[in-house]
Order: C-alpha cells, then sequence, then structure tokens
C-alpha cells in the first residue's frame, strides 16, 4: 500500500460504529384539515403510549427522538419520549416526503447511538427497504421497524 507523503498508517482496526434506528410511523389521528394539524385519536395515543412503554421495557434508551413537524407525529414521539425522559425533537427533514438519505442526516447530525425517528407512509416504508435493501415493509399507526445504520 503506497501512502502519500508525509502520512502515516495506523495499523488498528478501524470501529464503525452504528446508530440503531427505530423508525416509527405515526400513531392512528383523527381526519380533517389542514392536514398538517390532525391530532391522534384517543386510540391512537393509547398506542403510542404504548409502544414507549414497549420499548423502554424491552431495554430500549433512546438518545432522541426525532419527528416530522406534523400534529399527529409529534404527539406519537411524545409518547415515546416520555419513558426516555426525553422530549422530541422536530425536524422538517422528516415531514411527508421524507428520504432515506433525510433520516440518515438527520439520525447522524443528532451523534447519538440509539435514535428514534416518527414520520408518515408510504414515507416510512420507502425509507426503510432503502435502508435495508429489502421489500417495503408494512407499516400500521404506530408501526415500527428497527434498522442498524453503519456510521
Amino acid at each position: 500500500m503506497r501512502l502519500p507523503l508525509g502520512a502515516s498508517f495506523d495499523p488498528r482496526p478501524t470501529i464503525l460504529r452504528a446508530v440503531q434506528l427505530y423508525l416509527v410511523r405515526h400513531a392512528k389521528a383523527a381526519s380533517g384539515d389542514p392536514d398538517e394539524l390532525r391530532r391522534l385519536t384517543p386510540e391512537g395515543r393509547a398506542a403510542a403510549r404504548k409502544l414507549g412503554r414497549r420499548l423502554a421495557s424491552e431495554g430500549v434508551r433512546p438518545d432522541a427522538v426525532l419527528t416530522s413537524p406534523l400534529l399527529r407525529a409529534r404527539e406519537t414521539a411524545a409518547e415515546l419520549a416520555k419513558p426516555a425522559g426525553l422530549e422530541p425533537e422536530p425536524d422538517e427533514r422528516l415531514a411527508p416526503g421524507a428520504s432515506a438519505e433525510d433520516v440518515r442526516a438527520a439520525a447522524g447530525e443528532r451523534g447519538g447511538r440509539t435514535v428514534v425517528v416518527v414520520g408518515h407512509q408510504p414515507d416510512c416504508g420507502r425509507i426503510a427497504a432503502a435502508l435495508t435493501g429489502g421489500p417495503e415493509p408494512a407499516f400500521p399507526p404506530a408501526g415500527m421497524l428497527a434498522i442498524d445504520l453503519p456510521e
């Protein structure tokens, strides 16, 4: 191997730190206008709360809970963040139309090892397929998929 003049070689292996991403579709929301102000239904709020408790009981300790700025996603994120003692962080890149690159950038900028991202469908399915190289999974309201993202 040839190195540029003045460069040194470090024979120690590089350790890539993976980010554990929990991709979540917002819980069930009421219909109505304007779309960005649709709230969770009581059933949706209960489902989000249950998912937050499940993550906590399984030992998931997120460093951050990132969310679309739309109300239904922020309300879902708040229920997921509560057990960890966190506040959800809205990010415009996670609004409807978000891509895998948007999610990777938002999670990567946060710098944590475990990040929950709350978004929308069909984005969540497309993002999951792009990040895993697999088919688009079904994402029902309050559906979740854990994905390891190499850093």
